[in-house]
């Protein structure tokens, strides 16, 4: 049997190769593609798993849902181009494969649909999706959330009609509260977790540290400005703004800022904007941080540090004690491991109020929307002194991001829907 994967987007194409990965540990003979819809998959180099068609980086990075102008921008860049000529490779794909074929699409309704009109069998993981957006355990969120949720669900009819066919073999939502709403309607569903928190594991460590150890403890902040390209480096520069009543509010603690750079920025951008905001580089000391990076940039200013890494996003999150993000994957990872986000709008065209607003009803309590960087410290001082709420918020990542394994659980019970094994 052969394996296609569809994928839309950064983040999916990470989730996509961790299911692949298991479906190659639990079946080696399984012939593996892929196909990313958007951007160019690099992803999938790691187990070289081939690529059948055209793929291209367009100028939206994949987020023409956004404004209207970013649509344009890749319909001048060779969007429907590049869509014609993705679906005949699907299909010829499909047509060439005569023991049998499997469609897993990993995303949002692109991949969904593609994964339909490919004529074969698929599954469908919903990344893009979740119920919280919505309500949650206790109902809707807010009158307007209820008036959003017109369809029942914040998957639409059309998306539920692809979901239902006889050939969608399995649909695994992100969350149990989304699994159960749509459970409703005839469709697949299992709920066996977020393939998102794969990887990166929680670290136990010592809870009898005292309340004076911890006062004197350096506090750590990993500073999120994801990976989209120009995006990224305006981002960043709106996260150091936060840093200097950072360092003077919590001067006593030695703030230490770790900054998780995607392997694809260039650093020299934000290296300079750190110049600009007074950061003096420094000789890498590896006995006094927190992560294993030789080639990481170590900077100073007073009692500050700030390390520029781009080989331990996970070493990262595992150390801070809170995040300042612009991001979508890296944040709701962070969430995850049950601490607190504080999120910042930007000019987009990915994080975006709208990005950031929806973003907080999808992690609860756990993210914190920052109006302006200015207030970044004034929220991290009200959380240390509520742990009554750090508490809340430990339990709600945990709860709406799910526990490590859903990749291998998945490929499981793909092989199993499949007739595979």
């Amino acid at each position: 049997m052969k394996v296609l994967c569809l994928s839309n987007g950064h983040g999916e194409d990470a989730i996509a190769v961790r299911i692949l990965e298991a479906l190659q540990q639990e079946a080696p003979t399984l012939e593996l593609a892929a196909l990313p819809i958007v951007g160019e998959g690099r992803a999938y180099e790691k187990l070289n798993i081939p690529i059948i068609g055209a793929v291209k980086q367009m100028p939206s990075g994949g987020f023409i849902y956004m404004e209207s102008k970013q649509l344009w921008r890749d319909v001048r860049g060779g969007l429907l181009r590049l869509t014609w000529e993705q679906y005949k490779a699907i299909r010829c794909w499909v047509k060439s494969s005569k023991d049998g074929a499997l469609v897993l699409a990993v995303g949002d309704l692109v991949p969904l649909l593609f994964a339909w009109l490919s004529g074969a069998s698929y599954a469908f993981v919903g990344t893009a999706k979740s119920e919280y957006y919505l309500r949650d355990e206790q109902g809707w969120l807010s009158p307007k959330t209820r008036k959003e949720g017109w369809a029942g669900s914040v998957y639409y009819p059309w998306e539920r009609w692809l979901m239902s066919r006889k050939r969608c073999k399995g649909v695994f939502p992100r969350d149990t509260l989304t699994s159960k709403v749509l459970q409703r309607w005839s469709i697949p569903v299992f709920d066996l977790g977020n393939p998102m928190m794969d990887g990166i594991q929680t670290v136990v460590t010592n809870c009898q540290e005292t309340d004076e150890q911890e006062e004197i403890r350096a506090l750590t902040f990993v500073l999120l400005p994801g990976s989209r390209v120009p995006e990224a480096y305006e981002n960043w520069r709106q996260i150091l703004q936060a840093t200097p009543l950072l360092m003077q509010r919590f001067k006593g603690r030695s703030p230490l800022f770790l900054g998780a750079i995607a392997p694809t920025l260039d650093l020299d951008p934000l290296e300079k904007s750190l110049g600009e905001m007074g950061w003096k580089p420094q000789p890498r000391n590896p006995l006094t941080l927190p992560i294993n990076d030789p080639n990481a940039l170590v900077f100073t200013q007073d009692r500050a540090t700030l390390v520029l890494t781009q080989s331990t996003y996970s070493d990262c999150l595992q150390a801070a004690d809170f995040a300042i993000a612009m991001t979508g994957t890296a944040t709701e990872q962070f969430v995850g491991l049950g601490k607190p986000a504080i999120a910042l709008p930007g000019k987009g065209p990915q994080c975006t109020y709208a990005f950031v607003e929806a973003q907080s009803r999808h992690l609860g309590p756990s993210l914190i929307l920052a109006p302006q960087p200015q207030n970044v410290a004034s929220i991290v001082d009200s959380l240390l002194g509520d742990p009554d709420r750090l508490q809340l918020i430990a339990a709600n990542g945990k709860q709406r991001m799910g526990q490590p394994g859903a990749a291998r659980k998945i490929a499981r019970c793909l092989l199993e829907v499949s007739g595979t094994c």
